[in-house]
Formats: structure tokens, C-alpha cells, sequence
């Protein structure tokens, strides 16, 4: 009853907007497949449908040339529940055309973003043929929609191969191979959606996008550049253009990207996060704690487990009180250098130290000296770490292997981390010594640079 009192008002309605709908039909191209219908002839059909579906408002007869000008028009909300109707009619009426009326039902509730119901009619309409350009497409954008892209790129596919010089397929194609993660296969997709459209925003992001994927951010960082002002593409083009920049090294162009994407308005907040998360990174590359520290501090107010945001705040939280340690985990190798000879020196106290080599790699760093005291004498290697997560066994083995190597009668591991439980017991009996980040902790803050 719902649908006929629909209709039934649909009715009333059309008598009072002919002359608006007669205009609209003087402007308005029409879909593929529908010709144009003169502002004259769309009254005639009116008054005729009117006639029929004020008798039986089930009249196929009323309804088809009703639809037909919704549909073409592209009045999705007037056309669908008419094509719904017409779904169920045509079981029983063989003029109906029940491909037509079940593709175009599908194709209203697509642009409604009713998927169930455009899923349900598209599938009917495809079972009755489905070497049709149309229904290839439109069941392409339907899986599209549903996020189901490995299943829209064959239809979009059998689309070209239907209708080869078909505009806006390629770029359909590329989106779902560029969602799906085929960013290699999405690429030529995108090439050609930009032939027919230079200008096409939605291609140059995706294929540029797809080319950082792959490998190729010296090619994708113009685009990315190109559409920083952009209000659709712009904050993530800068999100993208601010990570090629910080793997290059360059913080101070990172950090322009970053603060350009941050000023756009209505950013989604994921890329949001993203943003200030990477921004932050720049920081503290730049040992510019307070500011790095201040905007993993805002990611936590919006989301308090965003990756690994509540482990920076401890660690750089503390590297902004320690400058000993700051130089420890980040300084150049001369500083870095330099500080390891005073903490040798402290592990030694009250000892004659004469430094044979320091070696300097970039896992580790091993420095050799001769020791002279009242409680020991003879040749001592340490090897510093420059990490603040766990150091497992096998790196103190090969310390221990390599001792032996050298003839050294003694040794101490340094780490702003930890060493692991199996570590520990590996020295037992063994003239080695470690020294975790409480102890160096300790060291670093009686040492002046």
C-alpha cells in the first residue's frame, strides 16, 4: 500500500511541476540510450500517464514513459520506487522490458546509495544479459562501492572490451586496481583516463599515489606538489610529498608539507593523525623535542593508542631532559665519539685510559683501550649500542667472539635500551659486563660535554 499511495502523490505532483519538468528537459542531456524529450511531448506523455495511473496506478503503460522521464532526467528518487515497481510488474507483463526496468531500478538505487536494493535488481538484470555495456558498468560502481574491488575490476573490464572508447571506464578501472593494491596494473588505467581528461584530479592522485607505492616518488612528487592547494587532494598530496621529503632527508621541505596539509579544512581524521604523527617525526630528526613532544601530545587527545605515539611521549619526554642522552641515541658520530670516551672513563674511575681505536659502524660502536689502575690492569673493549629497544644474545656473542679476537681482557656492552634475559645469562662466567639504560642513564648525567 505504501508504494501506490507513493505513486499515487508522485500523481498530484507531476500536474503541478509540467512546466518546471518541461524546462528541465530543454536543458538536461540525456542518459545513454534515452533520447530527448521536447518540453511539448513530455506534457503529452504526463496527461496521458496521468489518466492511466489515476484508473490503475499498476498500469505499465502509465508507468514506463513516466520513469523514462525521471530516469533520464536524473531525478534518482521520483525514477526509483516507479523502476521498483516495474521490477515486480514485469514477472507477469511481457511488454515490460525486464532488463531495462531492472538495470535502470539498479542504477537509481546505486546514485541513492541504497546497495542492497541496487545489488538485488542489478543481479536480475544481469542474469538476462550480461554482455551489456551498461550493466557491466553499473555493476563495476556497485562492487566498487561495496569495497569489493577485486570483483569490480572484471566488470569494468568486460566493459571496455563491450564499449573500448567508453569515457570515465578507464578511470573506474584504475580506482579499483589502485584500492585493491595493484598499483602497478592501475597505472596504465590512469594514463588513459588522463587522455580523455588532463584535468581529472581523481587520476593524477591515484597514479601518483601508485607510483610512491611502487617505488617511484622521484616521478610522483610533482603531482603531489601540483595538487598541495587542492581542497579534495590537497592534504593527503601534502602527507605524501612530506614523507618523500623526510626519507630524503629533507625535514625543513618535510615540514612545509606537513604544515600546508594541516591548514586545510575538513581533513579526514585518520589523514589528520597521519600528518601531525610524520610532522612530529621531522622534530625530533631535528632534536626539536618540545615541538615533536607538543604534537604527539595532540594525537593522544584524539586517540590515546595511535600507534606507538605513547612510547615516543616516554622516550622523548626523557630525551628532552637529558641532552647527554639526546646526544647518545641521535648526535653526530664526533659528539657521539666524544661522549663514549668520557663514558669509558667513568667505567674505569680512578684509572690510567689510553684509547688504541674506536671503530664506529652502523649497528654498533667499539671502542679500544689500555687500562691502568690500582684494582685492573689490561685491554678493555666497549661496545655502545645506540638503541633504546631489547639487544638479544647474539649480538653479545659475536662482542664476546670478537674480544677473544682481539686478545682483550675484558669488555662492557651499552645499550639505552635493555639486554635480554637470555643476554644475561650468556655472561655469566664471562668477562663481560652490561650496562642497561638505568645505569647509563645514570653515567650520562655526571658527564659534562
Amino acid at each position: 500500500m505504501g508504494m501506490i499511495f507513493s505513486i499515487l502523490i508522485a500523481i498530484i505532483a507531476v500536474a503541478v511541476v509540467i512546466i518546471i519538468l518541461a524546462l528541465a528537459f530543454g536543458k538536461k542531456s540525456p542518459k545513454s540510450g534515452s533520447a530527448a524529450i521536447s518540453g511539448k511531448t513530455q506534457s503529452k506523455i504526463i496527461k496521458d500517464a496521468n489518466r492511466r495511473l489515476a484508473k490503475n496506478p499498476h498500469d505499465p503503460q502509465g508507468l514506463i514513459p513516466m520513469g523514462e522521464m525521471y530516469y533520464t532526467n536524473s531525478l534518482w528518487d521520483k525514477a526509483y520506487p516507479i523502476y521498483d515497481e516495474l521490477s515486480k510488474l514485469a514477472v507477469n507483463h511481457s511488454e515490460i522490458d525486464a532488463f531495462m526496468v531492472n538495470l535502470r531500478c539498479g542504477v537509481c538505487a546505486l546514485n541513492l546509495n541504497k546497495l542492497p536494493e541496487a545489488q538485488q535488481t542489478l543481479e536480475l538484470a544481469y542474469k538476462l544479459d550480461s554482455h551489456d555495456y551498461e550493466i557491466n558498468y553499473y555493476t563495476g560502481v556497485l562492487f566498487y562501492k561495496l569495497t569489493q574491488y577485486d570483483k569490480a575490476v572484471p566488470c569494468f573490464k568486460k566493459a571496455l572490451v563491450i564499449k573500448p572508447d567508453a569515457s570515465g571506464v578507464n578511470l573506474m578501472l584504475g580506482q579499483s586496481l589502485y584500492m585493491g593494491q595493484h598499483y602497478h596494473d592501475c597505472l596504465p588505467c590512469f594514463r588513459k583516463a588522463l587522455t580523455e581528461e588532463p584535468s581529472n584530479k581523481d587520476a593524477l592522485f591515484g597514479m601518483a599515489d601508485a607510483m610512491a607505492q611502487e617505488g617511484h616518488g622521484d616521478k610522483s612528487i610533482k603531482v603531489f606538489t601540483h595538487l598541495r592547494p587542492d581542497p579534495v587532494y590537497g592534504a593527503r598530496s601534502c602527507l605524501q610529498a612530506g614523507i618523500y621529503h623526510y626519507n630524503l632527508g629533507d625535514y625543513d621541505n618535510a615540514i612545509q608539507d606537513f604544515e600546508i596539509g594541516l591548514k586545510h579544512e575538513n581533513i579526514p581524521i585518520d589523514t589528520k593523525l597521519e600528518i601531525q604523527y610524520r610532522y612530529a617525526q621531522c622534530f625530533f630528526a631535528k632534536n626539536q623535542f618540545g615541538k615533536g613532544l607538543s604534537l604527539l601530545k595532540q594525537i593522544r587527545s584524539v586517540n590515546a593508542n595511535y600507534k606507538d605515539v605513547n612510547a615516543l611521549v616516554g622516550r622523548y619526554q626523557e630525551l628532552s631532559q637529558n641532552s647527554n642522552l639526546q646526544i647518545y641515541l641521535s648526535a653526530g658520530t664526533g659528539d657521539f665519539v666524544a661522549l663514549c670516551r668520557k663514558i669509558v672513563a667513568l667505567l674505569y674511575p680512578k684509572a690510567n685510559i689510553k684509547f688504541i681505536d674506536i671503530n664506529v659502524g652502523p649497528m654498533y660502536t667499539d671502542v679500544i683501550a689500555d687500562v691502568e689502575s690500582n684494582k685492573w690492569e689490561g685491554t678493555s673493549i666497549s661496545r655502545f649500542f645506540r638503541t633504546s629497544g631489547a639487544t638479544g644474545e647474539l649480538y653479545v656473542r659475536d662482542f664476546h667472539a670478537h674480544m677473544r679476537d682481539i686478545n682483550a681482557d675484558g669488555g662492557f656492552c651499552v645499550t639505552a635500551g635493555v639486554f635480554s634475559d637470555e643476554t644475561h645469562k650468556f655472561i655469566e662466567g664471562r668477562p663481560v659486563d652490561l650496562v642497561e639504560k638505568t645505569q647509563l642513564t645514570r653515567i650520562l648525567k655526571s658527564i659534562t660535554m
